[in-house]
């Protein structure tokens, strides 16, 4: 589903070039849901950004779905984006004068799908993430775990190949954080979907079958989730 191939990052300041990352290579398979594990400083959103098509990186290759997306120009981006990326954010990033309805459906707006499907759709998925009875209310009447419901009812609608989560749980407080994990893992098995969380959080990244951590721009160790973590001598980069 989603493969990094020798991926390297440099931000360009003038005649300064600072290296972000280096030489990253992993994958994951289709359906899986995994963690991009790591602190502030970590390179995880550089990451993020590079494997959303939302920057280009200065080495590597990134490829979703068999696509090598760095070689794509920017129409051919974008109109990618639309069809097999899906996005979560920590801040939910919903539109305030649209009702959860209206925001859930929006991505099929830019589709040209027609509205009574549009519709169907957001109705059926706010079913999915428990708030069917919050369609007409407005974001600002929700609390913060469901304004995230919502987003995650958003990001599915147009069925993307891979769904990148970030940090989502961020904004929450525990008992929110776990259910809202518990809803990404059950949407995960439902509907096969890939999920890809990045978090800073251990705890967070425990419950996904597959993490992937960074530090200081260096892969320093992927495993499965229910692995015992490496000491911390065996670190490398």
């Amino acid at each position: 589903m989603l493969r990094i191939q020798d991926l390297s990052h440099s931000f360009q300041n003038g005649t300064e070039t600072t290296p972000v990352l280096h030489n990253i290579s992993f994958e994951v398979k289709e359906g899986e849901i995994i963690a991009l594990l790591g602190s502030s400083g970590s390179g995880k959103s550089t990451l993020l950004n590079l494997m959303a098509g939302l920057m280009k990186p200065t080495a590597g290759s990134i490829y979703i779905a068999g696509h090598n997306i760095v070689t794509m120009n920017e129409n051919r981006l974008a109109e990618f984006r639309r069809k097999h990326i899906g996005f979560i954010f920590q801040a939910y990033e919903l539109i305030a004068n649209l009702t959860v309805r209206e925001n859930v459906e929006l991505p099929l707006v830019f589709q040209s799908v027609h509205p009574s499907i549009r519709k169907k759709k957001a109705l059926e998925l706010l079913e999915q993430v428990g708030i069917p009875e919050k369609a007409e209310l407005f974001p600002s009447q929700l609390s913060g775990g469901q304004q995230q419901r919502v987003s995650i009812a958003r990001s599915l609608i147009t069925e993307p190949s891979v769904i990148f989560a970030d940090e989502p749980t961020g904004n929450l407080d525990t008992k929110t954080e776990e259910e809202i994990i518990a809803i990404l893992k059950r949407l995960n098995s439902a509907m096969k979907t890939t999920f890809i969380i990045v978090t800073h959080e251990r705890e967070v990244a425990e419950q996904t079958q597959h993490i992937i951590s960074l530090r200081d721009g260096f892969l320093i160790n992927e495993r499965m989730a229910d692995e015992s973590v490496p000491a911390a001598g065996g670190d490398s980069g």
